[in-house]
């Protein structure tokens, strides 16, 4: 495990994937509204038991994570780039260091 992660273990929330059991290390939550319709997506870097990293792209409703599709504004991407910089494990599992 990569040392910026270690001082994240001992708070990490269990979570159920496709590919097995996983820790959530980081999470961006991007407040959306949509007409009436008032949802969040969330950008999340999750650890599994081997160690390797999975980001999953969710949407939230009443604080529930939800599957389908995750659609992103541009304004809702420059929001995200803005909110990786307090958290740099993700923002290095997607590609954003040094950008």
């Amino acid at each position: 495990m990569r040392a910026d992660l270690r001082a994240s273990v001992g708070r990490m929330t269990k979570i159920t994937t496709a590919w097995g059991s996983a820790k959530l290390v980081e999470e961006v939550t991007l407040p959306q509204r949509a007409g009436q319709k008032r949802f969040a997506s969330v950008v999340q870097l999750l650890e599994d038991e081997k160690g390797d990293w999975l980001v999953r792209f969710a949407y939230t409703t009443d604080g529930t994570a939800r599957r389908g599709p995750v659609t992103l504004r541009g304004a809702d991407l420059e929001r995200l780039r803005d909110r990786l910089g307090d958290h740099p494990s993700l923002a290095a599992a997607l590609g954003f260091v040094g950008n």
